[in-house]
């Protein structure tokens, strides 16, 4: 039995898209936009060792497994095709057909890409989840790339996190600088005050603040990268008596009492089993009237397990969990915080990462250069695949703006919103 016969046989209603494979075999419309092409007998043994999205990416990634007609840079369209191929379990007979035609030697999973984490039973030779040392592995593999390629990737701003586009066709610059805008205007800066941002990232919000509100800002991110890379446009924008990025674990950060904290994209990072101590030590950064804005990627709803799956895990975000917004307000409540507002931005990230992946493919080349066409591949299918979560509302992003009030119960809050839109 050929290895396309053994794809059409498993297939339900038909294949939306062409499959090509190394044995001369083909399945699916020959005139489909796209095609799927089986390479060789190693990508054959990732498919059939590692089924579902962990399989499908190692062939992707080692190129063993190609797709025509979609740039690697942004396989969006591709993928959304792609989603529409249902697949059955095979029958226990049918099973035996298939352990006999492939062999045993093609049940033999062959050395996972060099780009893949361990599994997270096999982590803790890093640490427990979320200690400081296995934070920092799992933040550097992810963060640590290439500022370089950052650069190309994510535009001037070099803000890693959703923008807010004011209009549909804003420029990703555009909405960048209005999404750190919209935090500083919900978080109410004014000159003078202090704010403290935790998951600093590259420093755009620090140094957003800092240039138009004149806040005095202390960044902390676990990346060496960034915080190089932070610490050199804070002083090329002429801002380092005003602005300080550390490099540190935000459980170091220093300082009380600041008027604001800002945590943009950080508690994807935390552990949903950390909720706790992660709300209470920010509180405890606060003054009385001081408000928090926590900014992050959540499930859409407070049932799922915050585990993600195995090639975000393995390849993009190691360690990482995500929840409902529910669960989120209700720890910062539990923790002691106000809420007063919360919003979902997930259609806007979705844009956002459009405007990634077009950056990506513009500069595919150099992208190339700077990290490995394996790691750039990763990078396409993670972006593309994400603005589909959040277009079919498989991940949200969510803004919750919570307030530590006084002894008394005073918010020192107005009395309506004044960030406007």
């Amino acid at each position: 039995m050929k290895i396309a016969d053994l794809v059409s046989m498993l297939t339900v209603d038909g294949a939306p898209m062409r499959f090509e494979a190394y044995d001369g075999s083909a399945f699916g419309p020959t005139d489909a936009p796209f095609t799927l092409e089986l390479l060789n007998e190693r990508g054959l043994r990732y498919l059939a060792t590692a089924p579902g999205d962990l399989g499908l990416a190692r062939a992707y990634v080692q190129g063993d497994l190609l797709l025509h007609g979609a740039h690697p840079g942004d396989p969006y369209e591709a993928l959304r095709v792609l989603g529409g191929w249902r697949f059955r379990r095979p029958t226990p007979k049918e099973a035996s057909v298939l352990l006999r035609e492939m062999g045993w030697r093609n049940l033999l999973p062959p050395e996972p890409p060099s780009q893949e984490s361990l599994p997270r039973w096999r982590r803790v030779v890093e640490g427990l989840r979320h200690s400081r040392d296995r934070d920092a592995q799992a933040i550097g593999k992810h963060y640590d790339v290439s500022n370089e390629f950052y650069e190309k990737v994510l535009g001037p701003s070099m803000a890693y996190t959703c923008a807010v586009f004011p209009k549909p066709d804003a420029s990703l610059e555009e909405a960048q600088e209005e999404k750190f805008d919209l935090v500083a205007r919900k978080l109410g800066l004014e000159r003078g005050m202090r704010l403290l941002d935790v998951g600093c990232g590259w420093g755009g919000m620090a140094r957003h603040a800092a240039a138009h509100y004149g806040v005095q800002v202390v960044g902390v991110t676990l990346s060496a990268a960034q915080a190089q890379w932070g610490a050199a446009a804070v002083e090329r924008d002429g801002l380092s008596g005003k602005v300080q990025i550390l490099h540190s674990d935000y459980r170091d950060a220093p300082g009380s009492d600041y008027d604001a904290v800002s945590s943009i994209g950080l508690m994807e990072h935390v552990g949903v089993g950390n909720y706790p101590a992660y709300f209470a030590f920010l509180l405890d950064k606060l003054r009385d009237g001081g408000r928090l804005l926590n900014h992050c990627i959540t499930r859409p709803d407070n049932k799922q397990s915050p585990m993600p799956g195995h090639f975000i895990d393995r390849y993009v975000f190691p360690d990482g969990e995500l929840t409902g917004s529910g669960r989120i307000i209700t720890e910062a409540q539990n923790a002691g915080l106000e809420v007063r507002h919360e919003e979902n931005l997930r259609e806007h990230y979705a844009l956002t990462l459009k405007h990634w992946c077009a950056n990506l493919v513009r500069n595919w080349d150099d992208c190339v250069a700077d990290v490995g066409e394996p790691t750039a591949r990763i990078w396409g299918l993670y972006m593309a695949g994400s603005r589909l979560g959040f277009e079919t509302n498989g991940v949200q992003l969510h803004q919750v703006l919570a307030v530590k009030t006084s002894d008394a119960g005073d918010a020192m809050f107005p009395l309506r919103p004044t960030w406007g839109s």
